[in-house]
């Protein structure tokens, strides 16, 4: 025990004794095989400075061991982490939450007070599924708190502390080093300036500050000029949202036409009956829908007569100035003439007809003949053989001329195969 039990005897029967830490799941990690080191007493809650017992455990590999910071009283107080001090529903400082939910705090800061306080709170600490406190009383969630909420663990805020040997240039560890190797950020920096109690009471925390900035810039979803549009676009469904949980949240806005279901691509189209009902789904949704745990996207859906400068938002798509330097447009083809109409390449060749007197039937194949009244070439069918010791004229130089073959005969040219008798 690192706190003497002489101290504080009057009020040891009220020190806090747990089983288990009230943790976050960013705190708690993702291993689900994990092993806590239990201290019973182990130190004084930093708010209401009682014994309590501390937890410490390694949310995974290459993460820093964390610790308990103050006592389940507390925690429950506020229904936040006994380690990170976040809000266990939407995972936001409680400045946040308490701003969206517009909640008072009237918890007392000095000692006596803050004693009697917390006694008076545990006795009313019955049920533990629900928030003591106003908190515990007070309404649904805002918009703006649907808009910030983390639906995801955020484990990087589990990394190793910054090795400040590394950053003077004297770590010999190296990869065996359980610090970051990183430069740390700028010194001025408001982020670099937390308090743990002003982050429990919500008074001038940073990073509740920061994420109230962010909330203020945050874009709004402008309805399309087409007044027929009446159809929203839903992404991010994946494989949990189903047709009944989309209708269940879309119904309390208007009569709805139809839902349509992409699942290839884990999306969604709602079609209401009137342009007023969907401007306000649009409106009551854009940036704050969560439905199975999963952070829905919404959009405008295009028109049936839209072009390409239309986005599904409802918003023009920016125009791209030309990139300098790149060829202009090429010139359209020039304008070539029609072929002629009697044009020998646009008809069939003739079929070979009946052979007329005084000529021979030729092939479509062969070369014409010679023109009347001039006697063929030698070797042409149908001619008698040219005259012992006369021979044909000698080809080019280097081609080997044809044998001499007597006439042929082809099937085709028989006149009674082609139907002329």
């Amino acid at each position: 025990m690192s706190i003497s039990k002489s101290a504080n005897t009057y009020n040891r029967q009220n020190w806090e004794s747990a089983d288990f830490p009230i943790l976050c799941q960013t705190c708690l990690g993702d291993n689900p095989y994990l092993r806590m080191l239990k201290e019973k007493y182990g130190r004084e809650c930093k708010i209401c400075q009682r014994p309590f017992t501390v937890f410490r455990w390694c949310p995974g590999p290459r993460m820093r061991y964390k610790k308990t910071e103050i006592c389940q009283t507390c925690s429950k107080l506020k229904n936040i982490c006994q380690t990170c001090l976040f809000d266990l529903e939407y995972g936001l400082p409680t400045q946040v939450r308490d701003h969206a939910l517009q909640l008072k705090d009237d918890m007392p800061k000095t000692d006596v007070n803050k004693e009697y306080y917390t006694q008076q709170a545990e006795k009313e600490l019955t049920d533990n599924t629900t928030p003591a406190g106003k908190l515990g009383k007070s309404q649904a969630a805002s918009d703006l708190l649907m808009k910030l909420a983390r639906t995801t663990p955020y484990y990087k805020r589990n990394r190793p502390h910054i090795c400040s040997f590394w950053v003077k240039g004297e770590c010999k560890r190296g990869e065996e080093c359980p610090y970051r190797h990183d430069m740390p950020s700028d010194p001025n920096d408001p982020l670099s300036k937390q308090n743990m109690k002003d982050r429990y009471y919500g008074n001038d925390d940073p990073v509740a500050e920061k994420l109230l900035r962010q909330a203020a810039t945050m874009p709004k979803l402008t309805p399309p000029e087409d007044r027929t549009i009446t159809t929203l676009y839903i992404g991010g469904l994946g494989d949990v949202v189903a047709d009944a949980d989309l209708r269940g949240h879309f119904y309390q806005f208007g009569e709805i036409r139809d839902i349509r279901i992409v699942q290839k691509q884990n999306c969604a189209f709602v079609t209401f009956t009137t342009r007023k009902s969907a401007e306000e789904a649009a409106d009551k949704s854009f940036n704050s829908l969560i439905l199975k745990g999963r952070r829905l996207r919404i959009m405008w859906g295009r028109g049936q007569g839209s072009d390409d400068t239309t986005v599904a938002g409802g918003a023009s798509r920016p125009k791209v100035s030309p990139v300098p330097g790149l060829p202009g447009v090429l010139p359209p083809p020039p304008d070539y003439p029609p072929p002629p109409p009697e044009s020998h390449a646009s008809y069939p060749p003739p079929p070979p007809g009946p052979p007329q007197a005084g000529m021979m039937p030729m092939h479509p194949l062969m070369p014409p003949g010679p023109p009347p009244g001039m006697p063929p070439p030698p070797g042409m069918p149908g001619m008698p053989p040219p005259p012992p010791g006369m021979r044909p004229p000698p080809g080019p130089p280097g081609m080997r001329m044809p044998p001499q073959r007597g006439p042929m005969h082809y099937p085709s040219q028989d006149p009674h195969r082609m139907g002329t008798m």
